[in-house]
C-alpha cells in the first residue's frame, strides 16, 4: 500500500522531534532545540512564498517583529493574555500582509524584493524610533506565559528549556500539517503554478493577484507566530527581531534546506541555526567559515542540501 507523501513528512518530523532530546545534554541543548524549531515555522512561511509561489521577500522579518511585540504590548495596554495576544499579532500581521500586498505584489524580480526590503526596514525604524511605546533600542519586557482555566492560573517558568521545545515543537507540527495540506489542495496547485509560470497559470484560469497575495498573508502569518514564540520563551522583545540581516536569515535557512519543502525547513533551520554554535571554537573567524561553507553549499548543492541528498541517494539507487 502506497503512503502518502504528506503523511511520511509528518512521521519524519514526528520522530526527528522527539529523537533529538536523547542527544540533548543540557537545558541549552534544548534551548537551541526550540529555536530551530521557531527558526522553522518562519522558514516554512518562506517556503510557502518562494517555494510555492516563486515570490522572493526580504522584509519577512517585520512580520516576526510585529508577532514578537504583539505579545509585549498587548498584555500592558489591553491586558490580553500572552497567548491570545499572539493570535491577535498574527492577525495584525494578516492584516498588514493583506493591505500592503495588494499594491506589492504587482511587481516582479528585484523590484519586488526591494519592495518588501523597504516593509521590514520600515517596521524596523518603528520599532527601534518610537521609544514611548516600544522601548526604543532597548527593547521591552514580556509578561510571563501563565495557562487560565478551571485548574486558575498555572505560571510557566519560561527559563524551562524543556516545556518550550515541546511547545515550540507541537505548533510546529501543526504549522507542518498546515503547509502540507495546502500543497496537496487545489490552492496549492495554484499556486505552484504561479512559481512555474504566472503567464500560463492565468491561461488556465488562475486568478495571479489573488493567488499570490494568498501565498504572502500565509506566510506572514507564519512569520508572526514564530515570532510571538521567540517572546515568549525570552521573555524579552529588541528591534533587532525585525532587522534586514534576521531577514536575510530566514531566507537562506530555505535556500539551504530547499526552498519548497517542508522537510527542508527544518533542515536548513537546524544548519543556520546550530552550526554557528559548532564553529564558536574558530572565535573571529567563526562568520569567514559559515560564510565559506554556505557558499559551497550554493555553489554544489543549489537546490538545497536536503533535496539534493534525496536525488543523489535515489540516484544511486
Amino acid at each position: 500500500m502506497k503512503v502518502s507523501p504528506r503523511i511520511v513528512t509528518i512521521l519524519v518530523l514526528l520522530l526527528v522531534v522527539v529523537v533529538a532530546p536523547l542527544f540533548f545534554s543540557s537545558s541549552y541543548h534544548f534551548r537551541v532545540g526550540s529555536l530551530v524549531l521557531m527558526n522553522t515555522i518562519a522558514v516554512m512561511g518562506i517556503m510557502i512564498l518562494t517555494g510555492f509561489v516563486g515570490q522572493i521577500s526580504l522584509g519577512h522579518a517585520g512580520f516576526i517583529g510585529i508577532g514578537a511585540y504583539s505579545c509585549a504590548l498587548a498584555p500592558k495596554l489591553i491586558g490580553l493574555p500572552v497567548f491570545m495576544s499572539a493570535i491577535l499579532g498574527a492577525v495584525i500581521s494578516a492584516v498588514i500582509a493583506w493591505v500592503v500586498g495588494r499594491p506589492i505584489l504587482r511587481l516582479r524580480g528585484y523590484y519586488l524584493s526591494v519592495a518588501t526590503l523597504g516593509f521590514g526596514i520600515l517596521v524596523s525604524m518603528v520599532l527601534t524610533n518610537e521609544s514611548w511605546l516600544t522601548g526604543g533600542p532597548d527593547g521591552m519586557e514580556v509578561p510571563n506565559f501563565a495557562l487560565r482555566g478551571w485548574l486558575g492560573d498555572i505560571g510557566i517558568q519560561l527559563s524551562n528549556a524543556q516545556f518550550w521545545y515541546a511547545f515550540s515543537a507541537i505548533i510546529m507540527l501543526l504549522g507542518a500539517i498546515v503547509a502540507l495540506n495546502l500543497q496537496y489542495s487545489a490552492t496549492g496547485r495554484a499556486l505552484r503554478a504561479l512559481h512555474d509560470s504566472e503567464v500560463a497559470a492565468a491561461t488556465i484560469g488562475v486568478d495571479v493577484a489573488r493567488y499570490k497575495l494568498k501565498g504572502f498573508v500565509i506566510s506572514a502569518v507564519y512569520a508572526s507566530f514564530a515570532g510571538s514564540l521567540l517572546a515568549m520563551q525570552n521573555r524579552y522583545v529588541t528591534p533587532d527581531l525585525s532587522s534586514f540581516m534576521h531577514s536575510i536569515e530566514i531566507v537562506t535557512m530555505a535556500v539551504l534546506g530547499g526552498a519548497a519543502s517542508v522537510l527542508g525547513a527544518l533542515f536548513g533551520s537546524t544548519i543556520l541555526t546550530a552550526l554557528p554554535q559548532v564553529l564558536t571554537f574558530l572565535q573571529e573567524y567563526e562568520q569567514i567559515a559559515l560564510g565559506l561553507i554556505m557558499m559551497l553549499v550554493m555553489i554544489f548543492l543549489p537546490n538545497g542540501v536536503l533535496p539534493s541528498l534525496i536525488r543523489l541517494v535515489r540516484g544511486r539507487a
